[in-house]
């Protein structure tokens, strides 16, 4: 990378976002020094301006931000850093430093939810009984899931409505789980659809 540090004096800004759910949790600024040592341990370290000197985050509380990529902008002067956080980021206890009131992206930590079950089986657990019975009957629940989110949205709430598409969603994103579909490849395919590739 060629960094431009001279442009803010040797500080540039870096952007933390959640690598999974693409949350944006806060943005801090390093120098020099800051980012051979975040590329160095891969944890994120910034330069503090309020205390002057170079601060890993997490350091005092143990949430850590571990690197899992990081770019340049393409004026070589802001980075993009994407992580996997390690507890809460914001001091205040928050996942993240801007208030949210919810995380916009959670349908992404679901989907690592769902393969850390497929991953680490917990025999209680929805997704490993659902699992157990197979393709077909995954296959089958998300049939299920179809009709009655249909028929919510013709004759019941809105409230229903909701409730059986969250249904759908979930059984759905079991079913590509089961089948090794990432939403990136979905989301990929419909970008291109959408962009006419």
């Amino acid at each position: 990378m060629t960094i431009d540090f001279n442009k803010g004096n040797g500080l540039i800004p870096a952007i933390i976002q959640d690598e999974q759910t693409l949350e944006v949790l806060m943005l801090g600024y390093m120098n020099a020094e800051a980012y051979q040592k975040t590329v160095t341990e891969k944890r994120v370290t910034f330069f503090s301006r309020s205390k002057n000197r170079l601060w890993t985050k997490g350091e005092e509380s143990g949430n850590y931000l571990d690197v899992l990529s990081i770019s340049e902008d393409c004026d070589n002067d802001t980075l993009l850093i994407k992580v996997n956080p390690i507890g809460p980021t914001c001091h205040k206890g928050n996942r993240s430093c801007f208030d949210t009131a919810f995380n916009q992206n959670f349908i992404f930590e679901l989907e690592k939810i769902i393969g850390d079950r497929y991953a680490n089986p917990v025999e209680e657990s929805y997704v490993n009984k659902l699992r157990n019975k197979g393709l077909n009957k995954i296959a089958q629940k998300v049939g299920e899931e179809g009709v009655e989110t249909v028929i919510a949205a013709l004759n019941e709430t809105e409230n229903d409505l909701i409730n059986e598409a969250s249904d759908l969603i979930f059984h759905l994103l079991v079913l590509l789980k089961e089948k090794n579909v990432s939403l990136e490849k979905i989301a990929q395919n419909l970008e291109g659809r959408h962009s006419g590739k």
